[in-house]
C-alpha cells in the first residue's frame, strides 16, 4: 500500500530552513524538525535488500523514533497496548475528558511543564475524591491519562483523556461497580476540578514558578494575578464523558486511537504548493462536527503550530492513577479481578486476540523481490551517511 502523498517531513525539508533563518527556536523544537526530517533517510542509516536471483536492489532506512513524529507511532503504539491487555478488568469503561479555558491555556503556552503538571494532578485528583464520596461511587478507583495539547485546527487545545474502568474498591474492600452507562456526574467533576487547579496555579505563582510574556507580563504583580483569576472561578470549565465503550475487548481497539498520537498524521495533509499547506481537518464545535473540511495555511504558519505542541523533555504524557498507580499496579489489578469474578479470565480477550493487531503490524512477511518474484532477498547494514 502506498503512503501519503505529503509528509510532515517534506514540509520541513522544504520550508524549515527559512523557518529556523527567522526565529529563535527552542532547542526541543529544533530537535523534533531534525529528526522529523532525517526520519527514514540514508543520514540515520539502515539496511539494503538484494535480490540473489536478480539484479534488483533497494534501501530500507531507520525510523527517527521522535514521540513527535507522526511516521513512528505505529509499532510503540501497539507495544503498549500488548502491554496493557493484561491489565484489563471485565467491565464496562469509561472516557471522561478535562479541558482548560482559553485564559489558561494561554498561560500553559509559556509554562507547559508546570501547568501540564497541574492539569493532570488536578484532574486525577478530581476522579480520585468524587469516586470516593459515598454519595457517588463510594469506592477506590485506577486510571489512565493521555494528554493532548491540540485542536483539529493545530492551535493551543490542551486537554486530558481518561480511561476509567467502571467501578472501585469499596471501604469493606469489595468490588463496587457503576451504574450501567453513568459513571460520575460531570458537573460535580467540572466544579471540583475548577477548584483544584485555581488553588494549585495560585500556588505555583506564589512559588515563582510561572514565566508571563507578552500581554501576560502585568500578570507578575500579585494584585494583578489575583484579579485575573477571579472571573475564571466562576465560569463553566469543561469537563465531558464520552459514550461508554463497552468493554474490555472493545477499549484495547479504541485505545489505540489516542494513545501514541501526534498533533497531525501525514494522511491529513491533502496539498503542499506555493508556499502554503492545505490539511484536513473537523470543526466539533458545529453541529455538523464530524463533517471533515479543508484549512490552508501559509507553511510557516503550518509548521508553528505543529511545533507548539513539542512537549517539555522527559515530559509523561500517559500516566497511571489511583489502582492503576505504577508502584502497586500489578497486585490490586489481581485484586480487582478476584473480586470481580473468578472466572474473569473467560471475560478477557485472550493473549491472541490481543495480540492480533500488533502480529498484523509488526509481523513482515517473507520479503520478495518485486522484479522476479523471488524469496532471496538478502539484507546488507547500511550505515548512516554523515555527508
Amino acid at each position: 500500500m502506498s503512503g501519503p502523498v505529503h509528509e510532515l517531513a517534506g514540509i520541513f525539508r522544504q520550508y524549515g530552513e527559512r523557518y529556523r533563518a527567522t526565529r529563535r527556536l527552542p532547542l526541543q523544537q529544533l530537535r523534533v524538525m531534525r529528526a522529523v526530517e532525517l526520519c527514514r533517510t540514508s543520514a540515520l542509516g539502515g539496511h539494503a535488500e538484494k535480490c540473489g536471483r536478480c539484479s534488483y536492489a533497494r534501501n530500507s532506512y531507520n525510523s527517527c523514533r521522535n514521540r513527535h513524529c507522526p511516521k513512528c507511532q505505529g509499532a510503540d503504539r501497539m507495544k503498549w497496548l500488548e502491554g496493557r491487555q493484561g491489565e484489563l478488568l471485565p467491565v464496562e469503561y469509561f472516557h471522561v475528558v478535562f479541558t482548560l479555558p482559553e485564559p489558561i491555556t494561554r498561560l500553559a503556552f509559556y509554562n507547559k511543564q508546570v501547568v501540564y503538571g497541574i492539569l493532570f494532578r488536578t484532574a486525577a485528583e478530581t476522579l480520585l475524591t468524587i469516586a470516593r464520596d459515598p454519595k457517588h461511587l463510594g469506592a477506590d478507583i485506577g486510571f489512565f491519562g493521555i494528554l493532548h495539547t491540540w485542536g483539529q485546527n493545530l492551535l493551543h487545545h490542551p486537554h486530558v483523556h481518561f480511561v476509567v474502568p467502571g467501578g472501585g474498591i469499596g471501604p469493606d474492600g469489595q468490588w463496587i461497580p457503576c451504574r450501567p452507562g453513568f459513571f460520575l456526574p460531570v458537573r460535580v467533576l467540572s466544579r471540583l476540578f475548577r477548584r483544584l487547579f485555581l488553588q494549585a496555579l495560585q500556588k505555583a505563582f506564589d512559588n515563582n514558578l510561572l514565566a508571563f510574556f507578552g500581554d501576560l507580563v502585568p500578570l507578575k504583580d500579585e494584585a494583578a494575578f489575583r484579579a485575573w483569576l477571579d472571573p475564571l472561578k466562576e465560569t463553566e470549565w469543561v469537563v465531558y464523558a464520552k459514550k461508554p465503550f463497552g468493554g474490555p475487548q472493545t477499549a484495547i481497539q479504541y485505545l489505540g486511537r489516542y494513545t501514541h498520537r501526534v498533533a497531525l498524521s501525514n494522511d491529513r495533509i491533502l496539498r503542499v504548493s506555493d508556499g502554503r499547506v492545505t490539511f484536513q481537518w473537523k470543526d466539533y464545535r458545529r453541529k455538523d462536527r464530524h463533517k471533515s473540511r479543508t484549512m490552508t495555511l501559509d507553511a510557516e504558519e503550518f509548521i508553528r503550530r505543529f511545533l507548539i505542541h513539542t512537549l517539555p523533555p522527559g515530559f509523561q504524557r500517559i500516566r497511571y492513577f489511583g489502582l492503576m498507580a505504577n508502584r502497586h499496579r500489578k497486585r490490586t489489578l489481581g485484586l480487582c479481578r478476584t473480586l470481580l469474578t473468578g472466572s474473569a479470565h473467560q471475560l478477557l480477550p485472550s493473549l491472541t486476540q490481543c495480540q492480533a493487531v500488533l502480529r498484523t503490524l509488526q509481523a513482515l512477511p517473507e520479503p520478495q523481490c518485486p522484479r522476479c518474484g523471488s524469496a532471496m532477498l538478502f539484507r546488507i547494514p547500511l550505515s548512516p551517511d554523515t555527508s
